[in-house]
């Protein structure tokens, strides 16, 4: 079950020489360590960076789950990574992420875009996302770009859905949807929280354009969604197993609103 993705307790603001396996020295950086407590030091760390909010977001523990070490670096929106080390078990681990707060309804907006250029690794199990939280974290957006699963909702990753085939796999309620500048598949689904809508990139891609205006169009079309609020803008790598460490990251990262 997916959780909201916020911080939970205090930032953390440390400018270190970030000693993980992996990680770079940086303008701003925290690590975690390997544990089961929700308390657990960094767990949350954050730090602002002009319009833009950097998050550790290592939530499993709080939902149960026993997870790795991990340690998040920032220089800028344009330039910040991740070192997960994230054990090979069910379960999503972690959400380190970027975001922007929009705060407008969607009929206000004339432009809401984003660009991303990201880096991945080649194993483990894990999504390279954009999450839209709209209606005051009613409604969460999610659109995966790159993923260790499949656009048919099987693999290591999977979106949250109502319905599952035989197999284990989610069923789409839309398949081969053009729009936001992209082709998905789209699942729906609770996450006992929240609605999650979940688009999966049929093509998967490191590098691209998000038109997320368009997206939220598409869905209140459709009826999920009435004109809300939009709240926060993020991308991250949710992150269920990357053992032995594995790096991911992010650099031209920006979003438009207009």
């Amino acid at each position: 079950m997916k959780s909201i993705h916020r911080a939970l307790g205090a930032a953390a603001f440390v400018v270190m020489s970030l000693a993980s396996p992996g990680a770079q020295a940086a303008t701003w950086g925290a690590s975690s360590p390997a544990t089961s407590s929700c308390s657990a030091p960094n767990l949350f760390a954050s730090w602002n960076y002009g319009s833009y909010n950097f998050n550790n977001d290592v939530w499993g523990p709080c939902g149960g789950a026993a997870v790795g070490p991990q340690t998040i670096w920032a220089n800028t929106n344009a330039d910040w990574g991740v070192w997960s080390d994230q054990p090979n078990t069910g379960g999503i681990k972690s959400y380190p992420h970027i975001g922007y707060a929009v705060n407008r309804t969607i009929s206000s907006l004339s432009q809401l875009s984003s660009t991303i250029s990201a880096t991945t690794p080649g194993g483990g199990a894990w999504s390279s996302t954009f999450d839209v939280w709209v209606g005051n974290n009613a409604h969460e957006i999610m659109l995966w770009l790159n993923y260790t699963g499949t656009a048919a909702g099987c693999g290591n990753v999977k979106p949250i859905s109502y319905n599952w085939n035989a197999q284990g796999c989610a069923i789409p309620v839309y398949t081969n949807v053009n729009v936001g500048g992209a082709t998905w598949n789209v699942y729906r689904g609770n996450n006992g929280a929240n609605m999650v809508y979940s688009f999966l990139r049929t093509s998967k891609t490191n590098n691209t354009t998000i038109d997320v205006l368009g997206i939220l169009n598409y869905l209140r079309n459709l009826g999920w969604m009435a004109d809300l609020v939009v709240g926060d803008v993020q991308y991250g790598f949710e992150i269920t197993s990357s053992s032995g460490g594995m790096n991911f990251g992010s650099r031209n990262f920006s979003v438009t609103v207009r």
